[in-house]
């Protein structure tokens, strides 16, 4: 899973760069926010500001840049409850994420949803999903849509590695494959589903790819730590939707370096195991990788510094905000907004 070709390789990719600097820089600067942002996060929990639980996705953002970055305009994204990063790769604002999670009424659902159920319809993001596998058949419904009107819209749906031995995920992909929908499913595999290894519990090694070919798919696994990896692949998926050509499968070998969630130590894993991770850290990656394309210096550390700015300000703006309104509580509960036609 080496980041870095062979010499001749690699200079073959300087001089036929597919990916372009302006969206190198926007690959760099949606992974630095998102985790900029994720570590306030957990800094406002430790400081009490952040209630309930959480789940983090340090390590991976290069898997919601990549897509982030691939996606057009009126695409739709349903993540799971490890949804922050997806989130913002649409262009949800910090303030409203953060805002979220910190239940005031500057968040993305004025403080209704809460950490695990972002949610973003003008941003294609159509949800945060806490009930593992809940959210392929959904996504399969909106492909379905876009197929039937004939608009060229394309659903992605991410998850995590325990979702594959879920029903649900085997039901969905055999769906979109009778139909061609245009769907991309995507399974962040970080190696543990919740506690549990994936290995432990799985009769194939790599549990979303190895099962691709039972419904006609191409067996597609990535590493999910380089962005520009997984930028080519959303691309070319996103493309073979969009074109009538039916769902894809990806399987992105990522990790995360905290665990599970905010109660979750993660001692369950093996001595070494995340210190070797964390010498395969995206950010780190692709701060290199731009270096190579030749990008200065200040320039990745304006970057940077932007992001710090601007985590500051969102974090002041949410701070500021009040606490969602107690009338909220009754609206967007029934179709009519509210409870009084039960009365």
């Amino acid at each position: 899973m080496s980041s870095r070709p062979d010499t001749a390789v690699h200079g073959e990719q300087l001089r036929n760069d597919d990916v372009g600097i302006e969206r190198r820089l926007a690959l760099f600067r949606l992974q630095v926010e998102i985790r900029d942002c994720e570590k306030r996060a957990f800094d406002l929990f430790l400081q009490n500001m952040i209630k309930g639980t959480s789940h983090l996705s340090i390590g991976q953002e290069a898997v919601a840049a990549g897509f982030g970055v691939a996606m057009q305009r009126g695409d739709k994204s349903f993540c799971t409850y490890r949804g922050h990063a997806h989130t913002l790769a649409r262009g949800a604002s910090m303030e409203g994420m953060l805002g979220e999670l910190m239940l005031r009424d500057i968040g993305l659902m004025r403080g209704k949803g809460g950490s695990m159920h972002l949610t973003s319809v003008e941003h294609g993001v159509f949800g945060s999903y806490a009930i593992i596998g809940a959210h392929l058949p959904i996504a399969c419904g909106s492909a379905w849509r876009a197929q039937y009107l004939g608009e060229k819209d394309v659903s992605v749906c991410f998850f995590g590695d325990g979702t594959t031995n879920i029903g649900a995920f085997h039901e969905a992909l055999n769906f979109a494959a009778v139909w061609k929908l245009p769907v991309v499913f995507v399974c962040e595999n970080n190696l543990y589903m919740e506690y549990t290894p994936i290995g432990d519990v799985t009769a194939v090694k790599h549990p979303a790819a190895d099962r691709a070919a039972s419904y006609g798919l191409e067996r597609i696994v990535i590493d999910g730590n380089d962005a520009d990896v997984v930028f080519r692949t959303a691309q070319a998926a996103l493309e073979k939707a969009r074109e009538d050509g039916g769902p894809s499968l990806v399987e992105c070998l990522t990790y995360r370096h905290s665990g599970h969630s905010r109660a979750d130590p993660a001692k369950y894993r093996p001595p070494g195991e995340l210190e070797e991770w964390l010498k395969r850290d995206p950010i780190v990656i692709y701060r290199q990788r731009l270096a190579e394309f030749g990008v200065a210096e200040d320039t990745i550390k304006a970057i940077e510094a932007e992001s710090r700015r601007k985590v500051e300000m969102a974090t002041a703006a949410c701070k500021a905000s009040p606490s969602a309104p107690a009338e909220l509580l009754a609206t967007d509960v029934y179709a009519d907004g509210g409870w009084a036609w039960r009365n």
